[in-house]
């Protein structure tokens, strides 16, 4: 059972980041009474931010995109390794929630999270132990793991058999493609690994297929979304294929993919699959809770391309997650210096774009936020600056405060112990953990 108990009685202090020197430590449940609000300067430069109505309208449009395509979501946990958001998709309707190591997946369960998949390979000794061990101890630990070798299955079923495990480990086969990450690069590769997990039942059971699509990219759109079709149906052979040799277990069969750009793709895919076998298809998209201004921006954009009924959705996701920082430096007449970095917001999809100013003062709202003109465009980040290419008649002034958009979201979550989540006045009504 989910208890994030354990998170909010945690103290906070003026050792994290974002938190303001001097502070008196507060428990992580109360920082939304403190009365702070970024726009008075009641915390330091720079600060991710979460705003609290983007979170809740993600949440609510990927519901509605859920329940009109069929399909399920385990949304990958990898983005924000956040438990208390874990727990807001897990209430928003999510099947299971999607980790890609052991260390993650410690994380979740030491959180209480029941339903989990692991997409990638469960390997190690110590890992091993760890899951089977927790499959042994808790009945209501349902875990669920991709494997592409045969390799693999036999480490897996020597552990679970030395573990004498009463159910099994359940493992789902994962097809992949050449130049990709892990999975089986051919359909006889595929069906070997499933024979051997059917050989070694009762300890393992295949539960289903998936694959991972994100990486099938090319300069061309079209080209892109065809690849991904042509793998989609090459995993769908796989599960046919398994159907018919009677290899998969007891349960409902696994049809998963989709990452954050071609969720739509997958749920029609997926739904149009020739197997007479009861079977779930469940999407993995992690960035749809936050979005982002750049990268997820743009393919949402191909979303809606491609699949023009997600307009009758209402407005499609939108960016939740903000960092912002001062002004500290104008050296030049075209550039200034910002206290953002590399250490502090995502740089390796495309630099973070500056998207509206403040002029800070006492009684500072939302209203006296203004639009970036124009012209503002970041070069370059060194570790704790931010190099921002400006026209001469820019109105940033050394203490005025910038507010960045970001591109890929994973990248921004990891730097940061705490996130303070605001509400549309920039109030801090709560805060997030991180575990990375």
């Amino acid at each position: 059972m989910i208890n994030l108990q354990q998170i909010e009685a945690a103290f906070v202090d003026d050792t994290i980041k974002g938190m303001p020197g001097g502070m008196t430590p507060v428990r992580l449940g109360d920082i939304g009474i403190q009365g702070w609000n970024l726009l008075r300067e009641d915390l330091p430069l720079p600060l991710a931010v979460l705003h609290d109505s983007a979170l809740r309208h993600n949440g609510d449009w990927m519901r509605r995109f859920l329940a009109g395509s069929g399909a399920r979501i385990s949304p990958h946990g990898k983005t924000t390794m956040s438990p208390q958001l874990f727990s807001q998709q897990v209430n928003d309707g999510a099947w299971a929630i999607t980790l890609g190591s052991v260390q993650q997946l410690q994380v979740a369960r030491h959180f209480g999270f029941e339903r989990v998949v692991l997409a990638n390979q469960l390997v190690g000794a110590r890992s091993i132990r760890f899951v089977v061990d927790e499959i042994a101890r808790d009945p209501a630990f349902d875990f669920y793991s991709f494997v592409d070798s045969v390799a693999s299955v036999q480490r897996l079923a020597e552990a679970a058999g030395s573990a004498r495990l009463e159910r099994p480990l359940q493992l789902i086969v994962e097809g992949g493609f050449t130049g990709g990450r892990t999975g089986c690069r051919t359909f006889d590769e595929a069906m070997a690994v499933t024979r051997a997990i059917k050989r070694n039942a009762p300890y393992l059971s295949l539960r289903g297929v998936g694959g991972y699509e994100g990486l099938l990219q090319s300069d061309d759109a079209e080209t892109t979304e065809t690849r991904v079709n042509e793998f989609l149906d090459y995993l769908v052979d796989i599960a046919i294929a398994c159907e018919r040799e009677d290899c998969f277990g007891s349960g409902q069969v696994l049809l998963t993919a989709g990452g954050s750009s071609f969720y739509d793709l997958v749920a029609a895919r997926f739904a149009d699959a020739r197997i007479s076998r009861d079977h779930m298809v469940l999407t993995r998209s992690g960035c749809y809770l936050t979005h982002d201004s750049g990268s997820y921006l743009e393919r949402f954009a191909r979303v809606r391309h491609r699949t023009p009924s997600v307009d009758n959705l209402g407005s499609g996701p939108t960016a939740a997650l903000e960092v912002w920082a001062y002004v500290q430096s104008r050296p030049e007449p075209r550039k200034a210096l910002l206290t953002v970095g590399k250490r502090d917001i995502s740089y390796d999809s495309r630099l973070p774009q500056p998207l509206k100013w403040l002029r800070p003062s006492p009684r500072a709202k939302a209203a006296d936020i203004e639009a970036i003109p124009a012209g503002h465009v970041v070069t370059a980040l060194n570790d704790q600056h931010c190099h921002l290419s400006i026209p001469e008649d820019s109105p940033l002034a050394v203490g005025d405060m910038v507010a960045f958009g970001i591109s890929h979201p994973c990248t921004t979550f990891d730097k940061w112990q705490l996130i303070c989540v605001v509400n549309d006045d920039y109030d801090i009504v709560s805060a997030v953990r991180t575990y990375f």
